[in-house]
């Protein structure tokens, strides 16, 4: 299965398929109920979140490097034996 790092909010592609949201809070003013229809996520895993200092290159990201710089780093962290270990647990 090809896993492929959005930003919050942004319009879907066509069969993109689940979007877990990974964060560690939900965004704020938008109620639960409006997360999958309003481009945010249909589930949401906020112990998947990147760490703090990951979600910092995101946040300082304004061009497709940068935004490429932090996929690298945060494909990184879920690479990692904590988190893959969720994986694991995530498959069944």
């Amino acid at each position: 299965m090809a896993i492929r790092i959005v930003r919050l909010g942004t319009e879907r592609v066509p069969d993109e398929g689940l979007r877990i949201g990974t964060v560690r809070r939900p965004p704020r003013g938008v109620s639960k109920s409006k997360f999958s229809s309003g481009n945010w996520c249909d589930v949401w895993f906020p112990n998947l979140a990147p760490s703090p200092e990951t979600i910092k290159l995101a946040l300082a990201s304004e061009t497709q490097r940068q935004w490429g710089a932090f996929v690298k780093r945060y494909r990184a962290e879920m690479a990692s034996p904590e988190l893959a270990l969720r994986d694991e647990f995530l498959k069944r």
